[in-house]
């Protein structure tokens, strides 16, 4: 059976990315991510699930597990003017970085799983990067986190939701990744949430994929 996540076991992974945050500081690096420009394209990709009727229209988005809060970085950069912008993280740490690179930005510490958590609505919520290493977690464990985290986010988007998690369709496979089989995630996704699902398969230069 799986392991509960009230045990909070998972926040072996929010310890990994603080460690990478005080060795690299405020980089790629420092949320783990060595190619900078692979990062940028999951921003591009992940930001193509939000379908404004007008250019003017304003759309709330909510980047769970914001880290350093390079996604708002990239909006800004871009000229994305009709997202209006909140982050969210686990880490007090990357959350203090984050508000005091943005002040005007809303942020929120808080784990979602906790039954007193409280999180607005939002018309997107984007969970970019926040599945893909489970370090010590094992399968089963991340499985259950995974299953209990985005059905609780879910929840909160009114329009859509997107994540990603690395595809079991590469050459080798490393332990402290989280190879999520497909027909595993589209049967949770349409029993327990929604048939309405795109899906993008990247390649990236960090690891194996076909």
């Amino acid at each position: 059976m799986a392991q509960d996540v009230t045990e909070k076991n998972y926040l072996s992974i929010v310890a990994h990315y603080e460690d990478c945050l005080a060795r690299h500081g405020d980089t790629h690096l420092g949320v783990d991510w060595p190619n900078r420009e692979d990062a940028l394209k999951r921003y591009r990709v992940m930001l193509e699930v939000m379908r404004p009727t007008t250019p003017t229209q304003k759309i709330t988005l909510l980047d769970f597990g914001c880290g350093a809060s390079h996604l708002y970085e990239y909006i800004v950069n871009r000229g994305l003017t009709q997202i209006e912008y909140a982050g969210l993280d686990l880490s007090e740490q990357f959350v203090r970085l984050s508000q005091s690179k943005f002040p005007a930005n809303n942020y929120y510490c808080l784990d979602v799983l906790d039954a007193q958590a409280q999180l607005p609505q939002f018309d997107y919520i984007i969970m970019n990067g926040v599945f893909t290493e489970k370090r010590e977690l094992s399968f089963d464990e991340m499985l259950n986190y995974f299953k209990r985290l985005v059905a609780r986010v879910f929840a909160h988007a009114r329009t859509g939701l997107a994540f990603n998690v690395m595809s079991k369709q590469v050459d080798w496979e490393r332990d402290d990744l989280f190879h999520l089989p497909l027909d595993t995630l589209a049967h949770f996704l349409t029993r327990e949430l929604s048939r309405n699902m795109i899906c993008f398969i990247c390649r990236s230069t960090r690891w194996p994929i076909s």
